[in-house]
């Protein structure tokens, strides 16, 4: 699962009852079984034979985590190796099962993200200070942020204090200081230092300070380590990839103040003066001049959706599909998303997802073995490249869906399903049809589960992606956890008993969906209440949803909340933002934060790419509740 919510954890140990009726009602417990059985009734006298219906296996499930969770398979990291040993494991599971390929392309739908950057060899910074030439060592002395765009510029170096300006706590480094066509050079953190906690904390990201300078028209930003060698600091890769739209680096301690002495100055005098003062020193170094050269190379990687198809056998409903969803990629060994700080070893993810994904393995072997029941199609989706943004579903929907998105009757998504916690089932996207409350608790009623509906069809797993696109969705999920993106999270803590009790409801959703002559009905759910947890470090609430997973320029809106500010102004789904506020938006961190500055009820001039055409909008934020 993405990184962004929390809910509850415990595990569930209860045997799930199956009613099976020839002419009375026989009760089967076969929580085990992995085949259709044969078994016999005594009917007016006369030995019947009958089939009792394939049910979901414990030791199958147990099985499929196992395996997905190994050490061999190092984490499932998108556009890896690991990551495509599991996606050949499933391929070979849905062919045992007698699955059909799902896409125009076979099993595997490709896609290419970006899976990080590297230096080109066109990567220098020199300098001439007071007469003397200097050249710097890459990762030595310098180097360019993963974020910063390639390029060449050359010119006068300004210092423009910490780089921070904040009219809300009537702060500017840049109030008295033109830095406009100017290279800016920026001190660590702030007055306060690296305090998190404090006045500046929201304003200490290099890329806020970047964005601010290149709003201020510099075209290129150095930040100054703390460091005299780079070497001697250990960076942690963010994952942050897209370009910032500004030549960005970072500059050891050591290399800054053989710039900054020809203005009598140096690091450590000009921390002890902002400290002291509260206020960043600005000074141009008109001694020196800078030539920067930047060749940042975005890597791109491809990974696979992995599309399995069971038809339909009603010749008109089976071109109409049901959805059953699954994330399989994770971590691999960590990286930015990682919650295990300073700890390395494969993140093995057996909670997230290989929980989901056997599940979604086991419902093909029930479901095709019961597939005279199903008179709609049923699409088995294992979805990859979720952990870096729900970019599989957002390819899937956006660029090749199997079905045509008009067909798609709903989708089930399960993410995180082994780890309950107190009986609590998370059931997602409730309010996205009003059939699928009642349906949800009436098959409840067999298991008992304590049911946490949510209405909301939007989420950090890939049922997001579909809910975009007006499809009635379920989200099956049993919460965060100590282990959540950690190497921890390990096949023995998975229990698989509570874990079959949850694939059976999906299944029973599965086949009524697919065997019920309506189509269940898709609204828009309504979310008045949910404002404060997804917005909770703005002072405003604007209701637009972003696209993560498309890389342009802007942000691009996979859909924006009924009755919202963002409805209100206009915006719609697939609307790419390039303005804000008056302030260029490159990427989803510069609205970010542009959304922090906003205050409530003030309207602002929103800029918006739609089919081709720049269109500007008025946007009033209201306040968060």
């Amino acid at each position: 699962m993405s990184n962004q919510s929390s809910y509850f954890r415990r595990l569930f140990a209860k045997r799930t009852v199956f009613i099976l009726v020839a002419t009375v009602a026989i009760i089967f417990s076969s929580i085990t079984a992995n085949f259709a059985q044969v078994t016999s009734d005594k009917i007016n006298d006369k030995e019947v034979s009958r089939t009792i219906a394939p049910v979901v296996s414990t030791e199958s499930l147990s099985k499929h985590i196992k395996h997905l969770a190994s050490s061999d398979l190092q984490g499932r990291r998108s556009g890896t190796e690991g990551c495509e040993k599991a996606a050949e494991y499933i391929i070979a599971q849905f062919k045992q099962y007698g699955v059909k390929p799902g896409s125009g392309e076979g099993f595997l739908q490709g896609f290419e993200f970006i899976a990080g950057v590297k230096q080109g060899q066109n990567t220098s910074l020199k300098a001439k200070s007071a007469g003397q030439d200097i050249e710097f060592q890459l990762s030595q002395d310098f180097q360019p942020y993963n974020f910063s765009s390639s390029g060449s510029v050359s010119g006068q170096i300004v210092l423009a204090g910490y780089g921070i300006s904040a009219p809300g706590i009537n702060y500017d480094d840049y109030s008295k200081i033109d830095v406009k066509d100017k290279i800016v050079m920026l001190l660590p953190f702030s007055p306060e230092g690296n305090n998190l906690h404090g006045k500046f904390a929201d304003y200490l990201s290099a890329r806020r300070k970047a964005l601010t300078a290149r709003e201020r028209g510099a075209k290129a930003v150095i930040f100054i380590s703390e460091a005299d060698n780079l070497k001697d600091i250990r960076t942690r890769d963010d994952g942050n990839y897209s370009d910032a739209g500004i030549i960005a680096l970072r500059m050891s301690k050591r290399a800054a103040n053989e710039l900054l002495k020809s203005a009598g100055k140096n690091v450590d005098g000009l921390q002890k003066s902002g400290s002291e003062t509260g206020l960043g020193e600005t000074i141009t170094l008109d001694k020196v001049n800078l030539a920067i050269n930047t060749e940042v190379v975005r890597e791109v990687r491809k990974t696979y959706n992995v599309l399995g198809l069971l038809e339909g056998v009603d010749e008109k409903l089976k071109k109409e599909v049901i959805v059953l969803g699954a994330h399989y990629d994770h971590l691999g060994m960590g990286g930015a998303e990682s919650l295990a700080v300073g700890v390395e070893g494969i993140h093995h993810g057996a909670d997230d997802n290989a929980s989901g994904t056997a599940g979604l393995l086991e419902l093909a072997r029930v479901l095709s073995e019961n597939k005279q029941t199903l008179r709609r199609s049923v699409l088995f989706a294992a979805f990859s490249g979720e952990e870096l943004g729900l970019l599989g579903s957002a390819h899937y929907v956006n660029k090749s869906p199997s079905f045509p998105l008009s067909q798609t009757v709903a989708m089930l998504n399960m993410d995180m399903i082994g780890r309950m916690k107190s009986d609590n089932l998370v059931v997602g996207g409730i309010g996205t049809s009003p059939q699928w409350k009642i349906m949800v608790e009436e098959l409840n009623k067999a298991r008992g589960f304590v049911l946490k509906l949510q209405e909301d069809g939007y989420g950090p797993s890939d049922h997001a992606s579909f809910y975009g696109k007006d499809i009635p969705v379920l989200f099956f999920f049993t919460g965060v956890h100590d282990d959540y993106h950690k190497p921890t999270d390990t096949a023995d803590r998975i229990n698989v008993v509570s874990e079959q009790a949850i694939v059976t409801m999906v299944q029973e959703i599965t086949t009524k969906l697919a065997s019920q002559d309506a189509r269940i009905e898709f609204t828009r759910a309504k979310v008045e209440g949910e404002r404060r947890q997804m917005n909770s470090s703005f002072r405003v609430y604007v209701g637009s949803v972003p696209d993560y997973a498309e890389q342009v320029e802007g942000i691009k809106l996979s859909g924006v909340r009924p009755g919202s500010p963002a409805e209100k102004a206009g915006l719609k789904s697939g609307d790419v933002i390039v303005g804000l506020a008056g302030k260029t938006i490159k990427s989803v961190y510069d609205y970010t934060y542009v959304l922090q500055e906003l205050q409530p009820n003030q309207t602002v001039e929103v800029i918006i790419m739609r089919e081709g055409q720049k269109v500007t909008l008025q946007l009033t934020p209201t306040a968060r509740q």
